[in-house]
């Protein structure tokens, strides 16, 4: 009974969402559009990258490399002949991708597959890895994709990226693409191979004398890791409309570490919270960089300023809140029904509470 309670509330809290998603593509302007499409796609980053380090404890720091294999076979997939012609115009495209144009959803599914089996062959030698080696190895292997694509011309066309890329990305794909990703890293940590990788992040060797396969439960997480990666990095690519090798630097790595941190290692909706917060706070801090003037006094811009605000709040949160704003807490129907619940008999206790008291001063 309560299951099927709660599959109706969520079928209908996500009916109630897409509503809000048709009005805001009817009312926002194209600014806070973007913004949007922002926090769906931060939000695919950090649910995945708390696969891997919340549930399966790998500290793995290869996300902006992921993201890049997505994004260049998003921008590759759906550029017309002519686009790829007028990008390609120092050194020819591959004839291969000349004249290949696929329809958008086919993309994203490529753009994620290819990013799963480069993830695979990453973690295949860096898992015999643990903690910090296993960072610094994955990190190195980001920065070798970032190097490829400025080498590899023909294919990405170097350091000067691709540019007129279709806008296909709207608030029903990211914000489509983001709920498949929760729901799928939610039932895949509800069943017994999420009981295994967490078993796997308290601790190895007791998981490992259980008869969990350490190796298996590994690859999986980072398969599924770098699959949503890739597509969330086709669906940062069609959005923005242009790419090159620097979008990709490792700082995103980090943004993503501190979203996650920040949200609650072990917590998706602490995750979504925390990359929906991150996005629109740092727009909302962007006049800061600019000059701003406070009555007489004038400020000068200061480039950067809006990261520096936000490592000084991370480091609030690591301080005050060690667990991250939810820590391993979770959104609920339970939760939610039982809030409110507690909150009725509260108040009801109180109004039994006033009767009561008229009552007495009514009978002295």
């Amino acid at each position: 009974m309560k299951i099927k309670r709660n599959t109706i509330l969520t079928i209908g809290a996500i009916a109630v969402f897409y509503g809000l998603l048709i009005a805001a593509d009817n009312f926002l302007n194209t600014y806070w559009l973007r913004i949007l499409n922002l926090c769906a796609v931060f939000t695919i980053f950090s649910v995945t990258f708390n696969l891997i380090f919340g549930y399966t404890g790998q500290f793995s720091l290869g996300h902006a490399g992921f993201a890049a294999i997505g994004a260049y076979v998003g921008a590759l997939l759906t550029l017309s002949s002519a686009q790829k012609q007028a990008n390609f115009f120092l050194q020819p495209i591959a004839p291969f991708l000349a004249n290949l144009e696929v329809p958008f959803l086919p993309t994203l599914i490529i753009a994620g597959l290819l990013a799963a089996i480069i993830g695979s062959l990453v973690a295949w030698p860096a898992l015999r890895l643990r903690g910090d080696y296993l960072a610094i190895a994955t990190l190195g292997f980001s920065e070798i994709i970032r190097i490829f694509l400025v080498n590899l011309q023909p294919l990405t066309n170097g350091a000067m990226g691709l540019k007129g890329i279709p806008e296909y990305t709207n608030l029903y794909w990211s914000w489509g693409a983001a709920i498949v990703t929760i729901f799928v890293v939610k039932r895949l940590i509800d069943s017994s191979y999420g009981r295994a990788m967490k078993a796997i992040r308290d601790d190895e060797v007791a998981a490992e004398a259980l008869g969990v396969n350490l190796f298996k439960h590994k690859i999986m997480a980072f398969a599924v890791s770098a699959f949503f990666i890739g597509v969330a990095g086709a669906l940062f690519a069609n959005l923005i409309s242009t790419i090159d090798p620097k979008v990709f630097l490792f700082t995103l790595t980090y943004q993503i570490v501190g979203i996650t941190v920040m949200g609650g290692m072990g917590s998706i909706t602490g995750s979504a919270v925390a990359a929906s917060l991150y996005t629109i706070f740092l727009e909302l801090l962007r006049p800061i960089e600019s000059q701003f003037n406070i009555g007489s006094l004038v400020i000068p811009g200061i480039p950067g300023m809006r990261m520096v605000i936000f490592s000084l709040l991370l480091l609030f949160v690591i301080l005050f809140y060690r667990k991250g704003l939810f820590g391993q807490k979770e959104f609920s129907w339970d939760w939610l029904i039982g809030f409110l619940s507690r909150k009725n008999r509260k108040k009801s206790n109180q109004a039994l509470i006033s009767d009561e008291a008229a009552e007495k001063e009514q009978k002295s």
